[in-house]
């Protein structure tokens, strides 16, 4: 029996309809502006637009929970998603917010991992994904398309942990400058 304290969500998520030709050319436009899809040329991307689905999630509502395995990449159309990883104590880190026009989850179209974070819907929230089979398959059929999606993405891995070197090595600047003024040196 249901608490009428109970928050029920529902979502659409097997929805995978383009509602009208000028959403079909605004989520080109977005593709467009992701690295990832970059290089590849305007008159191919109706190949690539059969295989992706958007789905709609209501705020609160996961779209993947840390540990989930790593299925696709997800383009923000319109709201805003969190990424949290829950520590083992328990405690719940927000690692980043994304909006329209971002994207997360591309590790997944390499790796297939497991997720080493949750997204969380912050309010009504639109996304396009791009599931690593129907990836997988477009690449099979349409190699010299597939490898460069594959190099998009190579390159996203790369500035990011290049980022994330430049981040470490400043928070190791800081640390031994602390402990340069703990110990009065």
């Amino acid at each position: 029996m249901q608490n009428s304290n109970d928050k029920v969500v529902h979502s659409n998520f097997w929805t995978n309809i383009f509602n009208s030709p000028t959403e079909k050319m605004d989520l080109e436009q977005s593709l467009l502006s992701i690295p990832v899809f970059r290089s590849i040329k305007k008159r191919d991307l109706h190949l690539l637009l059969k295989i992706i689905h958007n789905r709609s999630y209501v705020p609160g509502e996961f779209i993947f929970y840390q540990g989930d395995p790593g299925i696709g990449l997800y383009i923000i159309r319109e709201g805003e998603v969190q990424i949290e990883r829950e520590t083992d104590a328990g405690e719940k880190i927000t690692l980043a917010t994304f909006s329209k026009g971002d994207f997360f989850g591309e590790l997944a179209l390499v790796d297939g991992e497991k997720r080493s974070a949750s997204a969380v819907a912050v309010n009504e929230c639109r996304v396009a994904v791009i599931f690593k089979p129907d990836l997988d398959e477009f690449i099979e059929r349409y190699p010299k398309k597939g490898i460069k999606i594959l190099s998009g993405i190579s390159s996203i891995v790369a500035i990011r942990l290049r980022k994330l070197n430049e981040d470490y090595f400043q928070l190791i600047k800081e640390k031994l400058k602390t402990k340069e003024e703990d110990h009065g040196t």
